[in-house]
C-alpha cells in the first residue's frame, strides 16, 4: 500500500507517492537533491541564489550532475553493482552448487 509525502524543491510543492518501508530513503533523496539544487542555483549566473527564474536549468543540472555522480560511482566499484542483481547471483549460486555436486560425485566415484 502506498502513502504519500509532501517535499518541495526549488520553491514548489510536490506530492509523491512511495511504499511505507521507502518514506525514509525516499526523505533522504529530496533532501539530497535539494542540496544540489540549492548548490547549483547559488552559482546561477544571477549569482544571487534565486532559482524562480532558471528552475528548468537547475534542475537539468543538478539531474546530469547526480547521474554523473551515480556513474562514477558504478564505474569505481562494478563488482559491488553486478553483486546487487539478486537474480543473477542467484543463478551463478545454483550453477556453483552443481559444479560442487558434479565434482563430489566424480570425487566419490573415484574413491570407491
Amino acid at each position: 500500500m502506498s502513502e504519500t509525502l509532501d517535499i518541495h524543491l526549488l520553491g514548489k510543492d510536490y506530492r509523491v507517492a512511495c511504499a511505507p518501508a521507502e518514506r525514509e530513503a525516499l526523505a533522504a533523496a529530496v533532501a539530497y537533491v535539494d542540496e544540489k539544487l540549492q548548490h547549483i542555483g547559488g552559482k546561477s549566473p544571477l549569482g544571487t541564489g534565486n532559482t524562480r527564474g532558471n528552475g528548468e536549468r537547475v534542475a537539468v543540472m543538478a539531474a546530469l550532475n547526480i547521474a554523473h555522480e551515480l556513474l562514477q560511482l558504478k564505474n569505481a566499484t562494478p563488482d559491488l553493482f553486478a553483486a546487487v542483481d539478486s537474480e543473477a547471483l542467484s543463478h551463478q549460486l545454483h550453477g556453483m552448487e552443481n559444479r560442487l555436486d558434479a565434482a563430489l560425485s566424480e570425487y566419490q566415484s573415484t574413491t570407491v
